[in-house]
């Protein structure tokens, strides 16, 4: 692989994930790891990512307020908003994690919505502010800087202490075989507390992660209820999907 077509991929997989890691490059891409770091420096010096220690970020992630055109497939995420928006009745307890499908949800729910939204993203939580009607709870601890959610064992033992109605989870990979997939390691122990607290486990994914992999597990697919892309519910992507057991909207 060129470099420019090797750099084009890795900025594509930052785009789609947010983040990457440097070791998962250098197997999908199969090169070593010194030529994935002088790729990542060389992106970050032309100010196209954010070089981190073992990866890099998306500038978009790194913000804490998410304009319209820093959104990676908005088109498609204002669709999967739109959808899970459908699910919320007013007098609910809805738990968010965090990244942009849940902001563009947060950005279009009604005015005359009352309910209550539980989360530690501080993006998701800023939007829900400016709302008139629902009731904020946020779940205290540390920080993650990279994903701008709160993090850590404060932060898991409030979510097990509530029993939310719907948990949309934003999804960074899913496959049959894998489940949910991620790249964070304290992300992924607050997602585990976020399915096993709720009633309701809705995922949010673009096409494009549908069938990708990332190297740390979340949870199987019974352990979800409902997945929500932007595709009709018959496009043939989803169909192993169904055919498991998951709801698919």
């Amino acid at each position: 692989m060129l470099k420019k077509e090797r750099q084009a991929f890795i900025l594509h997989q930052i785009n789609l994930h947010n983040k990457v890691l440097s070791s998962a490059l250098c197997t999908e891409i199969n090169v070593s790891e010194d030529t994935i770091r002088r790729d990542l420096q060389e992106l970050s010096t032309e100010g196209k990512i954010i070089k981190v220690h073992g990866g890099a970020l998306s500038h978009s992630f790194n913000k804490v307020y998410f304009s319209s055109e820093d959104v990676y497939s908005q088109i498609e995420k204002k669709k999967i908003a739109k959808k899970a928006n459908s699910l919320i009745k007013n007098g609910m307890f809805i738990l968010t994690g965090g990244g942009t499908t849940i902001i563009e949800l947060a950005r279009i729910l009604p005015p005359q919505l009352k309910a209550t939204f539980i989360s530690g993203s501080i993006p998701a939580i800023l939007e829900y502010m400016h709302h008139p009607n629902i009731e904020v709870i946020i779940i205290g601890d540390k920080i993650s800087k990279s994903s701008k959610i709160t993090v850590g064992s404060e932060a898991i033992a409030k979510i097990k202490q509530i029993k939310p109605d719907i948990c949309f989870l934003g999804t960074n990979a899913i496959d049959i075989e894998h489940g949910i997939t991620d790249n964070d390691w304290e992300v992924v122990q607050l997602k585990r507390a976020m399915i096993e607290s709720s009633k309701m486990v809705v995922c949010l994914a673009i096409a494009e992660k549908i069938n990708s992999v990332q190297p740390i597990h979340v949870c199987n697919l019974k352990d979800i209820d409902m997945l929500i892309t932007e595709l009709n519910i018959d496009d043939p992507v989803l169909k192993p999907y169904k055919e498991a057991g998951i709801k698919v909207a």
